[in-house]
């Protein structure tokens, strides 16, 4: 049901589709709420990854999230009260908050700073709003200045034609290396490379990869490839 990694005390999850009750198209383990997708089927995928994870994130309830708008917003939260906002990243400085972004080709980042940690959810208009040079800008204004870095599932180049129009916008924010071509030969944006120029150019001291394509993966959800789909999700926390 999930990547689980444990990255300098903090714990980070990125979960696929696998395991959860929802029918076609979002089967099974959809998290998305905003989807389409059963309410009630939405909650026990929910509650089965909450199994998971255990501890401070096995209450749903518990979990600190945003309403992702596709900008460089990044929201302070001290517990999962304070979710809700609109913004596409969100930091912690508390033991025992869980945060959760929700993707379906985008890039999410889980970020790991000291005793502070961050999830981010990067799609091709935050990152060229600079979404990941905000976050971690948040971090060292917390006091923390060795980041590290985890990049999840996300499109690959070759399967994510792009608007060159867009691209230029891109490759102005982060640079040439998110130029590429797609299987076909057309224009594409080469996200995950995107991503790790951002974190290189915000100053992260290391980052690791799970280098999976969504769109390829029949274990992902990917909205590129499927239209109407679930999401999946990244989950970052200290337990203490």
């Amino acid at each position: 049901m999930a990547v689980d990694l444990e990255v300098a005390g903090a714990l980070v999850t990125f979960t696929d589709r696998h395991g959860g009750v929802s029918a076609a198209p979002f089967d099974t383990a959809n998290l998305g709420a905003d989807t389409g997708d059963d309410a009630d089927a939405v909650a026990e995928n929910r509650r089965r990854v909450g199994a998971h994870l255990g501890g401070s994130a096995t209450d749903p309830a518990g979990w600190a999230w945003v309403r992702q708008v596709h900008g460089a917003g990044v929201a302070r939260v001290r517990s999962a009260i304070d979710g809700g906002a609109p913004a596409d990243a969100l930091v912690t400085d508390r033991p025992g908050v869980p945060l959760m972004i929700l993707v379906a080709d985008c890039a999410p980042v889980a970020l790991v700073a000291g005793p502070i940690v961050a999830a981010v959810h990067v799609g091709w208009r935050g990152l060229a709003a600079g979404v990941i040079e905000a976050t971690v800008q948040e971090l060292r204004t917390l006091g923390s200045n060795q980041v590290r870095a985890v990049v999840g599932p996300c499109i690959s180049a070759q399967h994510y034609e792009f608007s060159p129009v867009d691209l230029d916008r891109v490759a102005n924010r982060v640079g040439p290396v998110v130029r590429a071509r797609t299987v076909d030969g057309q224009p594409a944006l080469d996200l995950r490379a995107g991503v790790h120029s951002a974190l290189a150019r915000a100053g992260a001291a290391a980052s690791t990869d799970v280098d999976v394509c969504t769109y390829t993966s029949t274990d992902h959800f990917s909205h590129r490839r499927d239209g109407a789909t679930g999401r999946q999700a990244l989950f970052v926390r200290r337990e203490a």
